[in-house]
């Protein structure tokens, strides 16, 4: 069933990629031929089945990127089928999966793969998740061992089901990596823990991943289309306790652009975001991952996130990626490494 689901996201959630001739023809339990792509969505997403379909525009040349390929890319997938794992790359349909793969770097999704919410954007399934694996933590830690990474990024579905939203779980994932691979630097990337018991913030903070990281996702505005059970303060809010708690630790927030919201919009995000101290700021292209999710409503240029990435600077963030292929943890390990530096130089300059 894994390497099935894995192939219809290749289908359905990377339609920029140039397609590979010869990929097999997923079927489950190896017989039988798979479901038409049209009907993918309605089986991953029965939430949206109803929805008319949304016209997908033309993809601009700088979004194109090329199919998943090469010895590092099979190497990082077949360490991922080993230790049972899912990843956000795979399940979100990231574009960048064949960059980050080849190199060994993939975003561990934990708790499973199914999701309590059903936002317009994303294309991770929706539904009831299963019991949490309580061996998940050890295999992760595994896994950063064995590729021998030097910073990983851990991320989850939402977890409405669970009294504590899952922090526990997030909290035993970081302290198994740092018993198993203790030079790796940890990134977690949370849910919003909305309706979760007082206290689980704390818990993934106490456990001192070395950036915590929120995505805000979009401007308000769009919340009630685009992330309709999530709450924009709720998020914003979450960012500033986690530096209440923890001052020295970094946190990062990110939002996609292209939904339809405007330039000042974006502005007014990143205020926000400097009012709670957020340090490391991400924009890129929302990409629509079926017809039934929410529409593209343009293509923002290479141009436009310049000027996005200066304004940024110029508002007081340590780190800024922003370009049409960012997503949370592309070049996570690379940007970290800048993020301590550029603290350490505005420490230096006190």
């Amino acid at each position: 069933m894994e390497d099935r689901a894995v192939d219809l996201i290749a289908r359905e959630g990377t339609p920029n990629a140039e397609p590979d001739p010869q990929a097999p023809a997923a079927a489950e339990g190896g017989t039988g031929p798979a479901p038409a792509v049209t009907d993918i969505p309605v089986l991953r997403h029965p939430e949206k089945a109803h929805r008319p379909d949304q016209t997908q525009p033309k993809k601009p040349s700088w979004i194109r990127v090329k199919a998943p390929s090469g010895a590092g890319y099979a190497r990082t997938r077949e360490i991922m089928r080993e230790n049972r794992l899912t990843t956000v790359c795979e399940e979100a349909g990231c574009p960048n999966v064949g960059e980050c793969w080849s190199q060994g770097h993939a975003t561990m999704m934990i708790m499973g793969e199914i999701c309590t919410r059903g936002c317009s954007f994303c294309n991770v399934r929706t539904g009831r998740p299963d019991t949490l694996d309580l061996f998940e933590p050890g295999r992760v830690a595994h896994a950063v061992q064995k590729l021998g990474l030097n910073h990983v990024v851990v991320t989850s579905v939402d977890r409405d089901d669970l009294t504590d939203g899952g922090a526990d779980h997030f909290a035993q994932t970081i302290r198994a990596i740092r018993h198993r691979a203790p030079g790796t630097t940890i990134e977690v990337l949370t849910p919003d823990f909305l309706k979760s018991d007082t206290g689980s913030l704390e818990k993934v903070v106490e456990a001192r991943p070395d950036v915590f990281n929120h995505n805000l996702e979009t401007v308000p505005g769009l919340y009630p289309t685009v992330r309709p059970g999530a709450r924009y303060f709720h998020s914003l809010r979450l960012l500033q306790r986690v530096k209440e708690l923890d001052p020295a630790m970094f946190t990062k927030s990110g939002i996609m652009v292209g939904l339809g919201e405007d330039r000042q919009g974006v502005l007014q995000v990143m205020d926000d975001m400097r009012a709670a101290d957020v340090d490391f700021l991400t924009i890129g292209q929302y990409l629509q991952p079926t017809p039934k999710h929410h529409r593209v409503d343009r293509f923002v240029t290479p141009e436009e996130f310049d000027g996005y990435g200066r304004a940024a600077y110029g508002k007081g963030f340590l780190m800024v990626s922003a370009t049409p292929l960012t997503r949370s943890s592309y070049h996570a390990g690379d940007d970290f490494a800048q993020l301590r530096a550029a603290r350490l130089a505005k420490l230096g300059q006190v």
